[in-house]
């Protein structure tokens, strides 16, 4: 049985910064690629960022436009987890953050593609 446990999220003013960490437990010795998605009620879960499980190479982490230069996914494969720094925030980013597992290698950026996902962890950014 896996299991994703996201922590770090809460409230923070404009500009400032979050740490989301992204622990996973159980069968993980195989994890392709990590992601974190994103979702506002009543929309539909977006794609922030992926990375694969080699970042030795180019092109092993992907962003959303919109987070690109502001947020940094990086992954620590010795511990099964996957974090998201998320620098200059904006009111625009407040949202669930879910974290999401694959055990296919290369970047994937669908809902679809993704296994196994935590339970989600609340980011709110005031004006």
């Amino acid at each position: 049985q896996v299991q994703l446990v996201e922590s770090g999220g809460g409230s923070v003013q404009a500009g400032g910064s979050l740490r989301l960490s992204c622990a996973a437990s159980g069968r993980t010795f195989s994890f392709g690629a990590m992601a974190w998605f994103r979702q506002v009620s009543g929309k539909e879960r977006e794609f922030v960022a992926c990375i694969a499980r080699s970042t030795r190479s180019v092109g092993s982490v992907l962003y959303n436009d919109s987070v690109k230069g502001r947020f940094t996914i990086s992954r620590d494969n010795a511990k099964n987890t996957v974090y998201l720094q998320m620098n200059s925030l904006k009111p625009e980013d407040t949202a669930v953050y879910y974290c999401a597992a694959t055990w296919i290698n290369g970047i994937q950026t669908t809902t679809n593609a993704y296994n196994y996902w935590g339970q989600g962890t609340q980011v709110a950014v005031s004006s």
